[in-house]
């Protein structure tokens, strides 16, 4: 089979390299899969770089952590699955209720992930993939969807009344603008770019707010809107001043964001005189997944794919990812 790796050490495109190799064979508790197409993250940008958890690669590695495909092995006492179902790999091994120690992931550092003709991984790393969405849909679930479906659904709860602040726009803010527009709630976006936000408002978003044109952009969503009843911070603490402001009284921020870390103070009256909450997100579990499938199946979600890539292309891919004009998933076919 072929497939991509990352070279111990990496920290660009130089370290990505197509090579072949066997064939690997499932042992007891394991299936294999043909992989049919990943989908790009962020955290794939981060372990390319080495700032992921701020290690670079100490080994070879198989990049990339979402991708779907089709099981045709299964090793010894496998009983949950057959050969031809269609799975997606699950990023983490968190199987329900309160996250243990979780890792780091698939296409990480201590796991290799799915830029591949062939993956093997334990049987309950795998889950169903919608049967409402074809294969390039299905591989952009993995880490941005659930990640979004565990900030809309998990910790303050949303209903139709509700507002929502989604920030910037990448896959897991893309998801949760389509979970919550499903849930009944008002979207709001943000964006530096007139040109993206126009194209939230085509999408479903109720309205945008130019971040850099309004600096003080959390003061002016609480204007506008009364204040939203859930702040989806893909961004990370340097924006957690700004999404508290933008809260009405009880509301929650899911943060969850990899891109801006500082040493700037917490608003801490905002916190405490709206009682806030503020909601670490770290993707979800099989549990949570599956709920995420039975709202894609009954309301017919569609991912948001940007671009689409062939497996030789996995460098354009990454390009295109990194690119500030991405709006939606950026997608490899390997068939």
């Amino acid at each position: 089979m072929r497939r991509w790796i990352l070279k111990a050490g990496a920290t660009d495109l130089d370290g990505l390299v197509l090579e072949n190799a066997p064939m690997p064979e499932p042992r007891a508790g394991e299936v294999r899969i043909r992989v049919r197409a990943v989908s790009l993250n962020y955290r794939d940008q981060l372990v390319l770089k080495g700032q992921f958890a701020n290690h670079l690669p100490a080994r070879n590695l198989i990049p990339i952590s979402d991708g779907t495909g089709e099981i045709d092995a299964i090793g010894a006492g496998v009983t949950m699955w057959a050969v031809g179902d269609r799975v997606t790999g699950l990023l983490l091994n968190w199987q329900r209720g309160a996250p243990t120690e979780l890792g780091f992931g698939l296409g990480s550092l201590s796991e290799d992930g799915m830029l591949a003709e062939y993956v093997v991984l334990p049987g309950d790393r795998f889950v169903r993939a919608p049967a409402s969405l074809d294969d390039a849909e299905a591989a952009t679930l993995p880490c941005a969807a659930l990640t979004a479906w565990n900030a809309i659904h998990g910790g303050y709860p949303i209903g139709k009344q509700s507002k929502v602040l989604v920030l910037g726009s990448g896959g897991v803010s893309l998801f949760a603008m389509l979970f919550a527009r499903a849930a009944g709630a008002q979207v709001i976006a943000t964006s530096s770019q007139d040109a993206k936000l126009k194209r939230w408002l085509d999408v479903g978003a109720s309205d945008g707010i130019n971040y850099r044109d309004t600096p003080d952009w959390g003061k002016a969503v609480f204007e506008r809107t009364g204040g939203v009843n859930k702040v989806v911070d893909t961004v990370g603490t340097g924006t957690l001043s700004q999404s508290l402001a933008a809260l009405t009284y009880g509301g929650e921020v899911a943060l969850l964001g990899l891109m801006s870390f500082d040493d700037r103070p917490l608003d801490f009256i905002a916190l405490m005189g709206k009682s806030a909450s503020v909601r670490g997100v770290a993707v979800g579990s099989a549990e949570l997944y599956d709920a995420m499938v039975q709202a894609i199946n009954t309301h017919q979600i569609k991912p948001p794919i940007d671009r689409r890539f062939r497996f030789e292309e996995a460098k354009a891919a990454y390009q295109a990812q990194s690119s500030p004009d991405l709006f939606g998933k950026i997608v490899i076919d390997l068939v």
